[in-house]
């Protein structure tokens, strides 16, 4: 039996005692340690099922890691700095980072620790590659990392963390489950009483319409805290980037992609990936509570352009032929275009009381 028989397998025995909430089956269907989407396949580049930022154009890499360079400056230049990463990939955007910081800032390359947070063995081998001779530690969650003043970066990590789905009904707003008929097939339902979790909606979401749905993420507000309160004690700065909203709305986005096109939720449970909207407005909220400084959102178009992605376009340009230079318009076009991920992507700082301003989020 093959791992995707054997989560789907295991999907039907949990449903065999009643439906479970949305966020359950995100959790077991991407997940979980042995058989869950992420555990079983690589899935980004061409090759997979999506493309992220960082293996799109070398340029998006090579500005994060020269912003965690400048704001280790900031921090006063501390001789030792944890340099995290959450979920990073096959590794390109820290392979990206570690090369311009080698060239501009060896001093920063010198005084950093690279961790990431990563739970595929499979994603672990490609970071590993990625990271030729640069030493790295791997963590399964970050309240594992080693204490001492840091700088996060995650890149299309909180999009993946498990939503609840809530319904608003005419007894409340109620939890969205998912179901299996006697024939096997999986569908949606409504639980028929109000959830607990309705007390988190933001107010002006909480009066939206019947039948509206509402997305509320627990775990990427506590990853958020978490980061936020380890900032606040150890000093450093955060970079949150995603696509979402910058204010709490309500709305279904809750989507499958698989071999770089929509996919149907339920259908082949294991075999795509699932991810929902950010909230970003309720990332701000955790953070705030932990007493740190909070620097925007802005869209990730306009963040990049305040890095100079521009003036970095311009140099790969001289050094590449007609077809090359084609394909880095192309690139730059998609990270910043605001018909592209210029706008649905935000990026979200994070700071210790100690920093005044970080790079990207003023003009």
């Amino acid at each position: 039996m093959d791992d995707t028989h054997s989560v789907e397998k295991l999907l039907h025995q949990k449903l065999a005692s009643g439906p479970i909430p949305v966020a359950e089956y995100m959790r077991l269907v991407l997940g979980h340690p042995r058989l869950g989407y992420y555990a079983t396949r690589t899935p980004f580049g061409r090759e997979g099922d999506f493309i992220t930022a960082p293996e799109i154009c070398q340029a998006f890499g090579e500005l994060i890691g020269l912003w965690a360079a400048h704001v280790w400056g900031l921090m006063g230049a501390p001789e030792e700095i944890n340099l995290v990463e959450l979920g990073p990939g096959r590794g390109t955007l820290m392979a990206d980072a570690l090369r311009a910081c080698g060239k501009v800032a060896p001093s920063f390359l010198a005084a950093a620790s690279i961790h990431f947070i990563e739970t595929s063995p499979a994603l672990r081998d490609q970071q590993k590659r990625a990271m030729g001779d640069h030493p790295a530690l791997w963590y399964e969650k970050f309240s594992q990392i080693p204490k001492g003043p840091l700088i996060v970066i995650g890149n299309e990590f909180m999009d993946a963390l498990p939503v609840h789905q809530l319904v608003r009904t005419g007894s409340g707003w109620c939890e969205r489950q998912i179901a299996r008929s006697p024939d096997g097939d999986l569908f949606f339902t409504v639980a028929n009483k109000p959830s607990p979790l309705s007390t988190q909606l933001h107010p002006l979401v909480a009066e939206a319409a019947l039948g509206s749905v509402a997305e509320i993420s627990p775990k990427a507000c506590a990853v958020t805290g978490a980061i936020a309160n380890r900032l606040r004690i150890e000093g450093g700065a955060a970079l949150l980037i995603d696509y979402g909203y910058a204010e709490s709305a309500a709305g279904d986005t809750l989507q499958a992609v698989k071999h770089h096109r929509r996919h149907e939720v339920l259908a082949e449970p294991g075999t795509a990936d699932l991810t929902a909207h950010v909230d970003f407005a309720a990332l701000c909220r955790a953070a705030n509570n932990c007493g740190v400084k909070i620097f925007g959102p802005v869209t990730q178009g306009v963040f990049l352009e305040r890095l100079g992605i521009m003036e970095r376009s311009k140099s790969l340009l001289r050094d590449a032929d007609l077809i090359g230079r084609l394909e880095i318009e192309t690139q730059i076009e998609r990270l910043t275009s605001p018909t592209e991920m210029g706008n649905l992507f935000k990026v979200l700082g994070l700071a210790s009381n100690n920093l005044s301003v970080l790079p990207g989020f003023v003009p």
